[in-house]
């Protein structure tokens, strides 16, 4: 592949680098908490739920654009969303729910850019995706860690895990086919439209940080980490006095 297609993603990322590291860190703040409670991992669910289902839907509006070259239908994430929801909110969630503010502004951003220039939908696409195969995964890793050794919590299971499944899949194909098919289509636009794309990718992290920050951490999240790493505090400190007891009476 030619150095020129090659570029493309990593000048987004080069362009988007900062933001990107905030995302990143709100993340890791906001969804440690659903390490060890199910109801802050539901919600980081949903805040994205109404997100991919509207790119989903605008893939098939789209198919027969440039975004219909993205290789998406090993990707499709709306009904492991629904899966994963049903699992942790109960059948019934859909009956009271309604997207919060910062979703309502991000899917009005959607709808605005596919009116306006849905190629630019794109950035969206490319940045999720790739989000949930990276970060997603790894979050879920780390989940399933925490909860096999949490002494409070049975034993992890796949149930709730349907987003970042991707069956039989490879993870490192999928994003490799992603990279390179989004490297192609920028080989075919205009340097205007390629500057444009990498606008909205900055974008694209400002409203994910915007929906990450109202995830609901809940009071009792603090209570079940205390309760998890409260005897090795109280240990520590039981040995600090020990120790400053040794040094104060005997070392000396």
């Amino acid at each position: 592949m030619p150095d020129k297609e090659e570029n493309f993603c990593k000048k987004m990322a080069k362009a988007t680098r900062g933001i990107h590291a905030i995302s990143d860190a709100l993340v890791n703040a906001k969804l440690a908490f659903g390490f060890l409670d199910d109801s802050v991992w539901a919600d980081g669910l949903l805040v994205f739920y109404e997100v991919f289902r509207y790119l989903e839907g605008a893939m098939i509006r789209l198919r027969n654009t440039k975004i219909g070259l993205l290789p998406l239908s090993e990707l499709q994430r709306t009904e492991a969303f629904e899966r994963d929801l049903d699992h942790y909110l109960g059948k019934d969630w859909r009956k009271n729910y309604s997207p919060r503010d910062s979703v309502a502004k991000y899917l009005m951003r959607l709808r605005e850019v596919e009116d306006t220039d849905p190629t630019l939908l794109m950035a969206y696409i490319y940045h999720l995706y790739m989000g949930l195969l990276s970060g997603g995964i790894l979050l879920r890793k780390k989940r399933q860690f925490v909860q096999k050794i949490s002494p409070f919590k049975a034993q992890p299971s796949n149930d709730g895990s349907n987003v970042t499944d991707f069956g039989q899949n490879s993870i490192f194909q999928l994003k490799r086919d992603l990279r390179e098919s989004m490297n192609r289509i920028a080989e075919t636009l205009d340097e205007d439209t390629k500057n444009k794309l990498i606008e909205e990718s900055k974008i694209v992290f400002e409203l994910n940080n915007e929906i990450i920050k109202s995830v609901q951490t809940g009071s009792h999240v603090f209570e079940k980490i205390f309760y998890f790493i409260g005897p090795v505090l109280l240990v520590l400190f039981v040995l600090i006095i020990v120790l400053n007891i040794l040094y104060k009476y005997i070392i000396r």
